[in-house]
């Protein structure tokens, strides 16, 4: 059973950093196309960053620069590296999982998703 569990969300001051944790369970994680989306009230859905099995990483223009994407195959976790935090950055986090090792960073091509976590930026 696929499982992703996802920690580290919280409130931090604007310029501040935050790092969030996805701990995966029922597959292995390095051979996955992993992601993390956000969605804050009342708008859709948006990709934020995404590696690929091969560790190629794709970020959202509204990102680069800030964001780091990574992951540590021995735990199967993923992780996301927030720094420079702006008030636009509050939303909900989630980490997604394909069932595929390439995708385009997308919702529609993440088949599993965390509950996710809750970042607030003020």
């Amino acid at each position: 059973q696929v499982q992703l569990v996802e920690s580290g969300g919280g409130s931090v001051q604007a310029g501040g950093s935050l790092g969030l944790s996805c701990l995966a369970s029922g597959f292995t994680l390095s051979n996955r196309c992993m992601g993390w989306f956000r969605q804050a009230p009342g708008k859709e859905r948006e990709g934020v960053a995404r590696i690929d099995n091969d560790g190629s990483t794709i970020y959202a223009d509204f990102v680069k620069g800030r964001f780091t994407v990574s992951r540590d195959n021995a735990k199967n976790t993923l992780y996301l590296q927030m720094n420079s935090l702006k008030p636009e950055d509050t939303a909900m986090y989630y980490c997604a999982a394909s069932a595929f090792r390439w995708v385009l960073l997308v919702p529609g091509s993440f088949h599993y998703w965390g509950q996710g976590t809750q970042v607030t930026v003020s």
